[in-house]
């Protein structure tokens, strides 16, 4: 699935510095280009931090302040709260930035209503991203050690029914890759293409100023 792109006659062309989560890099860059937004910056920080939320708020604040002595005088956070507990929001508020709305990566490519709706059936959900699916061993086998210690699996995925793989592309390969993850979990397997979400009008909006 292409980035859509949105109205954009009535975009700013004062330049905007994103700072995001290098998770999400593809398809911001993907929204950027199919809006023809060549007046914004993007800076992404290290996707990993995700298995350290504790790290976000600090690493985006170094960034904002990197951006400001840079001369940025519009900048846009391109993380949903991402385990950080409020803290970001908080952050956020003191620098007088904005910041995508919703809990996490899935929520608004879900589209963060519709995840709302659906929040009873999330506590059984192992979550899937086209990144996630790219990086599974990277991000969750290495890190939790499924990959020396499969006996691992029953403790850490015990609670969950089934891995729900929201695709923001329509990429068969990326579906198999799913596929397989759900199976080394164990668990049952569902696949959403459901794009960009609310990802896109949140990028216009912020590259348009409003």
């Amino acid at each position: 699935m292409d980035a859509p792109v949105t109205d954009a006659t009535n975009i700013a062309t004062e330049p905007l510095t994103v700072i995001a989560c290098g998770a999400i890099a593809r398809e911001i860059g993907a929204v950027l280009a199919a809006n023809r937004l060549e007046h914004v910056t993007l800076t992404c920080l290290p996707a990993i931090l995700h298995n350290a939320p504790q790290k976000i708020v600090p690493a985006v604040e170094a960034a904002i302040a990197a951006a400001r002595e840079q001369g940025c005088q519009r900048i846009f956070v391109a993380y949903a709260d991402c385990g950080t507990g409020g803290g970001l929001d908080a952050l956020c508020l003191r620098e007088t930035v904005a910041r995508i709305p919703g809990p996490h990566c899935y929520a608004f490519f879900r589209g963060n209503a519709q995840f709302a709706e659906e929040a009873e059936e999330h506590l059984t959900t192992f979550w899937l991203t086209d990144f996630l699916a790219r990086q599974f061993e990277a991000f969750v086998a290495k890190p939790f050690k499924l990959d020396r210690h499969p006996e691992m699996v029953g403790m850490l995925f015990g609670h969950y029914e089934r891995v729900v793989y929201l695709a923001q592309t329509d990429d068969a390969a990326l579906d198999c890759r799913g596929r397989a993850i759900a199976a080394r979990l164990g668990l049952a397997y569902e696949r959403r293409l459901v794009g960009y979400g609310d990802l896109t009008p949140a990028l216009v909006a912020a590259a348009a100023g409003a």
